[in-house]
């Protein structure tokens, strides 16, 4: 994967623009055009210069508004960023029509190298934790920490809740859905998402529900929504099949940088089973697990998330001023 270009380009329709999303108050969303994509970049301004750069990455039906909270958080401890992967948020789909966990990999070493930023601290959410895994493993100049979240790494016995995401994946079963949802209100749809992806859907506040049903009204406005969501959850879904050295839990194996694992032990989508064989997976891991959380700890908890990610910097930075030859 030294290439960041697909094999399988093709040429796609110009998509309309639609309505942006909200950018809360302090954050930045800039536009970044690379070969074969565009990019809505989100960022806060770090409170001091100099500050070590970060890069998150969301998950599936996610977008760079996930790390809000977080990136606010964290904005005296580093320079954050938080990116929309084609098809989401404010990015359009990708000229390549590639939505495999590789085609996303691909786009993210394009953005980090094109940038210049790395070696990053690299966050990823879910299916993002799975593009961020194939990031660390291919490319380790780039990644200085690796914080995983829920990660999507393949599973043999998936929890039955996650059953119907999965189902996206199979070609009409996106449409179909569509069709037969087409009379859900926004709300009913932001309650049913978060009802999934919350561990208490009631720590929600009512004004945290209401811009995210907001939210998703923009988005089902776009008339690839589905589409890049059943193409996404085939990526997924195909990554979890892949053996030998393609393998997220053989490229896992391989990821050098220390890493942070954070699990919930309400998610509905990755089990609470999956953080041990990560923990032993991983050469050099800690684990943080959240009694309460469900699959987005860092939208539900981000406090106890920028806790251990504070620690595992703070570590890091030890370990390099040990590491520097002295004068």
């Amino acid at each position: 994967m030294s290439s960041t270009e697909s094999p399988d380009a093709r040429t796609v329709p110009v998509v309309p623009p639609g309505r942006p999303s909200r950018v809360s108050e302090g954050e930045e969303v800039r536009t970044v055009t690379l070969p074969g994509v565009t990019l809505a970049v989100r960022s806060r301004p770090p409170r001091t210069e100099g500050l070590p750069p970060a890069l998150c990455i969301h998950g599936l039906g996610g977008s760079s508004q996930n790390w809000s909270a977080l990136m606010e958080l964290l904005a005296g401890d580093t320079a954050c960023e938080a990116l929309d992967l084609p098809g989401f948020g404010d990015s359009p789909p990708p000229d390549d029509g590639d939505y495999s966990i590789t085609g996303f990999a691909r786009v993210v070493i394009r953005y980090l190298d094109a940038s210049a930023r790395g070696p990053v601290h690299l966050v990823g959410n879910s299916m993002g934790g799975a593009i961020a895994t194939r990031v660390a493993a291919v490319r380790p100049d780039l990644v200085r920490t690796l914080t995983l979240i829920s990660p999507a790494l393949p599973e043999l016995r998936p929890q039955r809740t996650a059953v119907p995401t999965a189902l996206l994946a199979v070609p009409g079963v996106a449409s179909l859905f569509a069709r037969m949802t087409k009379e859900w209100t926004p709300e009913r749809r932001t309650r049913d998402v978060l009802a999934l992806c919350y561990g208490d859907p009631g720590r929600v506040t009512s004004e945290g529900f209401a811009l995210a049903v907001a939210e998703y009204e923009r988005r089902l406005e776009l008339p690839y929504f589905w589409d890049v969501m059943a193409r996404s959850a085939r990526g997924v879904v195909d990554a979890y099949t892949l053996g030998g050295q393609h393998s997220l839990w053989r490229q896992a194996e391989r990821v050098l940088a220390p890493t942070l694992l954070v699990y919930g032990m309400r998610d509905q989508l990755v089990s609470i089973r999956m953080a041990r064989r990560a923990s032993r997976t991983f050469r050099d891991s800690r684990l943080l697990t959240l009694v309460e959380s469900g699959h987005v700890a860092m939208m539900e908890d981000p406090d106890a998330v920028a806790r251990a990610f504070r620690d595992i910097l703070a570590d890091t930075a030890t370990a390099d001023r040990s590491a520097s030859p002295r004068g």
